[in-house]
């Protein structure tokens, strides 16, 4: 109940709608309250009075409850789904900007399958409650207290006969309600992992082709699902048997009314007319249970729904700017040294990623990073955009410490190509301009021509206007490769991080590409992970790292003739010409 109260400041802006569709709600009550009063009045005054002018006037009066009844009911249906899709939408963006908010470290904990379940089927479940809660979620309880408050006006005497069944139908409601949190709890995990699993094939069906591994990948979905439907059964059997004792209540409750409603009758204690009104208020009490039952499955699912959006809106990024943060000055120099660094992922024991990391890279140098995979290349070069915290030590850049300054700041003068290439639906030339939308195309052209992309996107049904599909699947991955490294060029960064960013392409379009970024990276600083030694051969410096400690560093001829493992990474790449190239050195 408490991660619903959490979300109550969402219905905030919504509250002169939501009073209103209250409003509307309790006319709608009152007026079907009086239905069975006049149904008594028509019996006991009009038919057994021999009266028919007075059953004219009852029938004419309950038309016209009914039409208004009918008028206040839609009202009060329009106010409640304005209120709830508004909630919903309102939920989706604060999850989604919250989202961007997260450092690497958050994003790292949580799958693309749970994120997806979290802004679409959680807030639809919060979404349903709010509109279920303005419309029968409160005409329920307010009628059945209504029809229990008239009934003892109608009957006291009937009234009590039956407070025992009506004691035990809240204590079955009282029962259910208390055990179906934590089932819809696991219900939601459940659909968490068969959302991942759905989204990995779909991300990856070529690869499952490719391997022909559609029968393996059948086979885990269908054991996921499975376990989903398996659960959501127990989940379901268990919520069907609150139905039946439910009615088996109200059947019982009805029984009694007539037997002891008769006897009385006959007696002369309560009028045909008081009977009848009894029974439909009992029926009107009962009926209400009855719809609870649905409203406990959705007040359920909704209380572990908002427990898993309040999860995402607790959470804290875990790269944040300090109070006193600043900005880094757009004339600082990209300078850029490391000390003492130590870091592991997410705080765990498995061992530092890197381990005391003392590096130092001058303004206009460009540094080549070189290593074993899992070395620790990548961590390294996401410390310096401080995607994540160090553990211990310090990242400075020309002297500012990466902590104490303002992120958006450091970013602005940082571009970086991440190892796997993301495109987005659009044309070439937005994704060119992602990082700079108001840039010319003038400015588009040169990046493309840099990163070796201009002639191949010439050559595209419509250039620089095609259409990129999702993913960019409609484009080779050297493609997609000289497409992130021309978005990055035309940020203008000071400091530019490739992460292996051209493993895609061909040694030749590579060539062409670092003599272009040789001239554009005048005064400034380029660091890039390679795997290939082709990559870093005109890098003023090189540093290989091995398990997250730097063992050699220093440029191209100086690590052929003094580091046995940089010798070992040159000879297996490109054989026989090491022995050549280390007689001339």
């Amino acid at each position: 109940m408490k991660h619903l109260i959490k979300l109550l400041p969402f219905l905030k802006p919504y509250w002169k709608k939501s009073l209103l569709s209250l409003l509307l709600l309790v006319v709608v009550v009152l007026l079907d309250l009086t239905i069975p009063r006049l149904v008594q009045r028509i019996i006991d005054q009009g038919i057994l009075a021999n009266d028919l002018s007075e059953v004219y006037r009852t029938f004419f009066l309950m038309l016209g409850i009914s039409a208004l009844d009918t008028l206040f009911a839609i009202g009060n249906n329009n106010t409640s789904v304005q209120v709830g899709e508004s909630l919903a939408r309102d939920l989706r963006e604060a999850l989604f900007v919250k989202m961007q908010s997260f450092s690497f470290g958050n994003l790292d904990r949580l799958q693309t399958g749970q994120w997806m379940v979290r802004l679409a089927s959680d807030t639809s479940v919060v979404q349903r409650l709010v509109q279920i809660t303005l419309r029968i979620g409160t005409r329920a309880p307010l009628i059945m207290l209504g029809s229990v408050i008239l009934m003892y006006r109608t009957s006291r005497s009937l009234a009590i006969l039956i407070s025992p069944l009506m004691l035990v139908a809240i204590v079955l409601i009282v029962f259910f309600a208390s055990r179906m949190g934590p089932l819809f709890l696991t219900l939601q995990q459940k659909l968490d992992r068969l959302n991942t699993v759905l989204q990995e094939n779909i991300a990856g069906v070529r690869v499952v082709k490719a391997f022909v591994r559609a029968e393996h990948e059948a086979k885990r979905f269908a054991v996921t699902n499975e376990d989903y439907t398996e659960r959501n059964i127990r989940v379901m059997q268990f919520l069907s048997t609150m139905g039946p004792s439910l009615s088996a209540c109200l059947n019982a409750a009805i029984v009694v009314v007539i037997w002891g409603g008769g006897v009385q009758t006959v007696g002369g204690q309560v009028t045909p007319g008081q009977l009848v009104a009894f029974i439909n208020y009992l029926q009107t009490a009962m009926g209400p249970l009855l719809i609870m039952v649905n409203l406990a499955n959705v007040w359920a699912a909704a209380m572990a729904s908002a427990e898993r959006v309040n999860e995402i809106l607790d959470q804290q990024p875990e790269v944040l700017d300090e109070p006193q943060a600043k900005p880094l000055p757009a004339e600082a120099q990209p300078r850029i040294s490391f000390r003492g660094v130590r870091f592991r992922y997410n705080g765990s024991n498995d061992g530092m990623v890197l381990d005391g990391i003392d590096l130092d890279i001058e303004a206009g140098q460009t540094v080549a990073i070189l290593g074993a995979t899992g070395a620790g290349k990548t961590t390294l070069l996401h410390l310096i955009p401080r995607f994540y915290d160090v553990c211990e030590g310090s990242v400075r850049i020309d002297g500012y410490d990466v902590r104490e300054l303002q992120q958006d700041s450091l970013l602005k003068q940082i571009a970086i190509v991440p190892q796997e290439t993301i495109l987005f639906s659009g044309t070439v030339r937005e994704n060119i301009r992602y990082g700079r939308p108001q840039a010319s195309d003038e400015e588009v052209v040169m990046a493309a021509k840099i990163a070796q992309a201009h002639d191949f996107i010439l050559e595209l049904p419509q250039g620089y206007d095609t259409h990129v599909e999702e993913r960019g699947v409609n484009l080779s991955g050297g493609q997609k490769q000289r497409l992130a490294i021309a978005r990055a060029l035309l940020t203008r960064p000071s400091i530019l991080l490739l992460d292996d960013s051209t493993s895609s392409v061909d040694v030749e379009t590579e060539a062409k590409i670092q003599s272009g970024l040789r001239q554009w990276l005048k005064n400034r600083t380029c660091v890039m992970v390679a795997q290939r030694i082709s990559t870093v051969l005109g890098a003023d410096k090189i540093v290989v790292l091995e398990q997250g400690k730097i063992v050699a560093e220093g440029s191209h001829r100086e690590l052929l003739q003094n580091s046995p493992v940089y010798q070992e990474i040159y000879a297996s790449q490109l054989g026989d010409a090491q022995e050549v190239e280390i007689q001339h050195v």
